[in-house]
């Protein structure tokens, strides 16, 4: 299969910005593993600006675009040197690619990001891709990373797009506050029923939630990719994702 597998910052750091070790260093052991397997996989790696904000000691996340951009500056050699350590253990090679909205709307370069791709893949690289916060300005930026990885997912073609995120899947309510929550195992269509579920966005040092992973899951539909969303509270659940048990919520791509 290919498979992209987008991680969140909520899975890669502690509430401080900092990095959770044993969270990541799971996380590479087991998409190693994956690999090894005989799997295509890339990697769509939240984190930069969370990580950047623990590395400078700042209380919170920053509101304005220069602090941000400057945190994600900082946090994305933090988070890539992790990566590519963690990754060399288990003897695999890994590569940066760092995109806006543009690379992925204009055609030309649109094209010349899947040829990287594919060659990557051809050479038994794992891509790990992230927005490219450092220059990514509200014009050109694609908002956040689960809308990403679906394009990432669409552009090459990809049997899964696996989200690990902090719940466990989509809910008919929120779970943090409504004990009569349910999981909803399977989604077929998105209909405004399913849509309405979506509440706000998670983490303080996240971009994402709920209504961004909707947004992902029918970008994903309509390219007739399949699309989960696991808790990413541990890695191994990846295992689970690939062998089709039922965990999660898997939303059905169109099928021609």
């Amino acid at each position: 299969m290919r498979i992209v597998v987008k991680v969140g910052t909520s899975t890669l750091t502690h509430t401080t910005g900092r990095i959770n070790i044993r969270h990541v260093e799971m996380l590479c052991k087991v998409l190693s593993d994956i690999r090894n397997a005989g799997h295509e996989l890339i990697l769509v790696s939240s984190g930069a600006i969370g990580m950047g904000v623990g590395k400078m000691n700042f209380p919170k996340r920053p509101d304005d675009m220069p602090s941000k951009q400057a945190m994600a500056a900082i946090g994305q050699c933090e988070l890539m040197y992790f990566y590519d350590r963690l990754f060399s253990e288990y003897s695999h090679v890994v590569a940066q690619i760092l995109l806006t909205g543009e690379d992925l709307r204009e055609e030309k370069r649109r094209g010349n990001f899947i040829n990287t791709i594919f060659r990557l893949l051809e050479l038994d690289v794992i891509p790990i891709i992230n927005e490219n916060d450092t220059v990514a300005t509200e014009e050109v930026s694609v908002g956040d990373n689960d809308t990403l990885a679906a394009l990432v997912a669409e552009s090459i073609q990809a049997d899964l797009l696996a989200i690990l995120s902090d719940i466990d899947g989509l809910y008919s309510a929120n779970p943090r506050l409504d004990p009569t929550a349910k999981l909803i195992p399977v989604v077929r269509e998105l209909t405004p029923d399913i849509l309405a579920f979506a509440g706000g966005k998670g983490t303080s040092l996240g971009t994402g939630g709920m209504a961004t992973k909707l947004n992902a899951a029918s970008i994903c539909m309509k390219a007739g990719t399949d699309m989960m969303i696991v808790n990413g509270e541990q890695p191994e659940i990846l295992y689970k994702v690939i062998e089709g048990e039922p965990v999660g919520t898997r939303f059905i791509g169109a099928k021609i």
